[in-house]
């Protein structure tokens, strides 16, 4: 949920050569696909921008009409992708897929349907402190009239109601919130930034209701864990830091007693992660360790490098848990990038580097 900035699944692929990431995700480094001996070994791999946010839909045609309709997405693309090197970005044998790209302000989300093979729908019990936890935090201008906009689509509530965090906390308080769902029961955000607070862009005067993404939020087991992951290896910068609790908060993530260590990481360009630890309650389950790309509790963001050629030596180092056997050529697929490759993050949240 929500931090002020700070001023001044994959499947298994069968082959050789597999093994068991800390996560659980199953790696495939074939000689076949191993970067050359030259490049470097366990390098750090750092990300210049987080690009479009991906998450699978189990119906695309519906998904596109809540967030075009619901949301004011704009349609940027939809296309059709198979073929061998999609089967190895995705993880998935046989993978075909529909593929829909969506902007609002000035950043993207991308939505996929798998025609081939189906996956798993949404657990029914997810809760905002589970670790499979991930949602997007859509910027709005004013949060009663996007309340109201939602209310009379009737979507579904995440939480109990719009809340304004508490002004005692320094770097939360006058933001307020919503957590919903869309269609699939993906979790998702709306936020308003009081004077002060949040980036520059999303005070400037508009008509606009609802803005842009500040930030896509995911659940983690230790904050530290994930640092050296986000911030050391991937080189991200830590914007801001807060720590949120009480009533208010309790009702946004709909979880009793809920508080919450909430750290901001932004690259040079894009929409930030936010890192979100339950400091209470600690009974959040981790992600399934079997979660591929087709299921649709699956979400992937995509972090843009300048080379890749460091991926397999992470991995080895088991800084990177890759789903993909190493960098794929995607040059073919017209999915905006040349080379790329699905990971898992400490928690199992999907990445996608890619390089353009």
């Amino acid at each position: 949920m929500t931090v002020t900035r700070r001023t001044g699944s994959a499947g298994p692929l069968s082959a050789p050569g597999l093994f068991i990431s800390s996560v659980g995700v199953l790696c495939l480094l074939t000689l076949g696909f191993l970067t050359p001996r030259t490049a470097a070994q366990g390098a750090p791999l750092p990300v210049t921008a987080v690009d479009a946010v991906g998450l699978t839909v189990s119906d695309l045609d519906r998904a596109l009409a809540f967030y075009t309709g619901v949301l004011s997405f704009a349609k940027v693309s939809t296309q059709e992708v198979s073929g061998r090197p999609y089967e190895l970005l995705s993880g998935l044998f046989g993978a075909r897929s529909r593929v829909a790209r969506l902007r609002l302000g000035s950043e993207e989300i991308e939505l996929t349907e798998f025609l081939a093979p189906r996956g798993r729908p949404m657990p029914p019990d997810v809760r905002a402190n589970d670790r499979v936890f991930q949602h997007i935090a859509i910027v709005v201008s004013d949060m009663t009239k996007a309340y109201e906009a939602l209310r009379a689509r009737q979507v579904e509530h995440a939480s109990t109601g719009p809340q304004r965090l508490p002004d005692w906390n320094p770097n939360a308080g006058g933001i307020s919130a919503f957590y919903f769902r869309d269609p699939d029961r993906h979790f998702l955000e709306i936020i308003n930034f009081p004077i002060g607070k949040g980036l520059p862009k999303w005070h400037q005067a508009t008509r606009e209701l609802f803005l842009g993404i500040d930030h896509t939020a995911i659940v983690v087991d230790d904050t530290n864990v994930s640092l050296r992951f986000y911030r050391d290896t991937l080189g991200m910068q830590v914007a801001g830091e807060s720590e949120n609790y009480d009533v208010e908060q309790e009702h946004l993530n709909n979880v009793f007693g809920a508080r919450l260590r909430i750290t901001a990481l932004r690259a040079a360009r894009g929409p930030g992660i936010e890192l979100l630890e339950y400091l209470a309650p600690r009974d959040g389950r981790p992600a399934p360790g079997d979660l591929r790309a087709n299921d649709v509790a699956h979400w992937q963001t995509t972090l843009v490098a300048e080379r890749l050629d460091s991926l397999i030596g992470l991995a080895r180092e088991h800084r990177v848990a890759l789903v993909s056997p190493g960098p794929v050529d995607a040059a073919s697929l017209s999915l905006g990038f040349r080379t790329g490759a699905l990971a898992r993050d400490p928690d199992g949240h999907g990445l996608r580097f890619i390089e353009r």
